[in-house]
């Protein structure tokens, strides 16, 4: 298994206008994070899908200069983007084509895509995307276990396509340990207590669907005084952070094409409470995956304590530890 960073990392720091996009790619290389990266297309690049020739050698000049392989460039498969309605199969085939077009051009191999879209849209995508030489690497992100409707159905579809432009890209997200402090502190501002995120555990570690959850939040909560942004807000424990056991990912391993390290902070001992990553990698490993793994901050979303580029580098040493007991 090969280590990589994904620019959605440093999502604060970006945003926050400190760096440019160089700064941030030299930065990664300065603190040695990894050989590949990952570019999200809407968020990094102007214009996007639609870039122009200078943004092009700009990014395949950095690549080259701080010497990182070009591993994935993340598309948005935006189906709602229209008020009236969601857009249909053929809509959506031709909004992500050019995303497809813009992967070739940068030369990233593989077009992170999303669920959001359906088996239909990527069959039909295939010729395109096998004439570009892009992998269609969908991304499995909660609530899109290996077991889900969805996945069931677009696995079934990989294998009736037989074709090296469609796989997987597995989120860590998906098969947590425990839900993140980061993310339980950030509903303090919205007044939720500690009686309230404790109800909260307690239910995520059922084994009952999601939707259920919420509904048993709200019933337990309501009667203690929470308020509907309150009980949203805490909602959103259930619908991150997904409680798949890390054995399923042994189901889709063949079709994996890339893996999204997800995480949100560390303990003193340098390890990720909310994700067993000792176990992730063994199951990948033993299961014949060498390819990339990105490092992905979830952190910043929900507080800005911590310096995303320290977090990313805590992170790497925690895989590095792991590789070596490998």
């Amino acid at each position: 298994m090969k280590l990589a960073t994904s620019l959605f990392s440093y999502a604060y720091e970006w945003n926050s206008g400190q760096y440019t996009l160089e700064d941030v790619i030299a930065e990664t290389r300065k603190r040695n994070l990894g050989t590949g990266l990952e570019i999200i297309g809407f968020q990094s690049l102007r214009g996007f899908p639609f870039i122009s020739n200078e943004t092009i050698k700009e990014v395949k000049h950095l690549l080259e200069k701080y010497e990182f392989e070009p591993v994935a460039l993340d598309a948005n498969i935006d189906v709602g983007i229209k008020r009236h309605a969601k857009m249909g199969i053929d809509e959506t085939v031709e909004y992500i084509k050019p995303q497809i077009l813009a992967a070739q051009k940068l030369g990233f191999p593989i077009l992170r895509c999303q669920t959001t879209a359906p088996a239909e849209v990527y069959q039909k995508l295939v010729p395109f995307a096998e004439k570009a030489n892009v992998v269609m690497g969908i991304e499995l992100h909660t609530p899109y276990s290996v077991d889900h409707p969805s996945v069931i159905k677009m696995t079934e579809m990989f294998e009736q396509m037989q074709t090296h432009v469609l796989g997987f890209v597995p989120d860590m997200g998906t098969c947590m340990r425990a839900i993140p402090d980061a993310l339980l502190n950030s509903f303090k501002t919205a007044g939720v207590t500690d009686e309230m995120i404790a109800i909260t555990k307690e239910i995520w570690h059922k084994d009952i669907p999601t939707p259920t959850k919420f509904g048993e939040l709200a019933q337990t909560l309501v009667p203690m005084g929470a308020t509907p942004p309150q009980i949203g807000r805490l909602n959103m424990a259930f619908s991150m952070n997904g409680r798949q056991p890390v054995e399923s990912w042994k189901k889709i391993i063949p079709y994996v094409v890339h893996l999204h390290g997800k995480f949100y902070g560390f303990d003193e001992n340098g390890d990720e409470p909310s994700i067993d990553y000792p176990a992730i990698f063994k199951v990948f490993h033993e299961g014949g995956y060498n390819g990339y793994i990105s490092s992905e901050y979830e952190g910043s979303a929900f507080t800005d304590e911590f310096d995303a580029f320290d977090q990313v580098e805590k992170q790497h040493q925690l895989w590095k530890r792991i590789l070596q007991n490998l």
